[in-house]
């Protein structure tokens, strides 16, 4: 019986997949929870759709993250470029509907968080990192 059980688990500890081919390799995905105030003045532009705004609070993200109101909900995403490790040009800007990483020009929308300018030189490109945002009254929850 106990030969039984030690097959059992052997087979369960194999089939587990440790496949991370959809993991960025250059971003650390940290535990955080953030509340946005749609009140305050500093997020005023969340009032209305297609207005992105950059929350780079301590503790929130790598270097923070950009918010926007799609109309039907809020999309969270990393501040920080998804295709090179964090440094001193990582932090992206927002350029309209847009984020756009000052190392490399890379631009990335900010409703879908694609990239706009995947250069074809058969490397493989990341998208932004997703952070959850939930609505709850006149308050938005960041986290991941």
């Amino acid at each position: 019986m106990k030969h039984l059980w030690a097959i059992v688990i052997m087979v369960l500890i194999l089939s587990c997949s440790s496949d991370t081919s959809d993991r960025n390799p250059y971003l650390q995905e940290v535990r955080f929870r953030f509340e946005l105030n749609l009140n305050l003045p500093l997020y005023n532009n969340l009032q209305n759709i297609g207005n992105p705004v950059y929350v780079g609070n301590n503790g929130v993200g790598t270097r923070g993250a950009f918010v926007i109101n799609t109309g039907s909900s809020f999309m969270a995403w990393e501040a920080s470029c998804p295709n090179h490790v964090p440094n001193e040009c990582s932090t992206m800007t927002i350029e309209g509907q847009n984020a756009v990483c000052s190392c490399e020009g890379y631009t990335y929308n900010l409703f879908t968080g694609q990239q706009l300018d995947r250069p074809d030189d058969g490397k493989r490109y990341h998208d932004l990192l997703f952070y959850r945002a939930t609505q709850s009254g006149n308050t938005v929850i960041i986290s991941n």
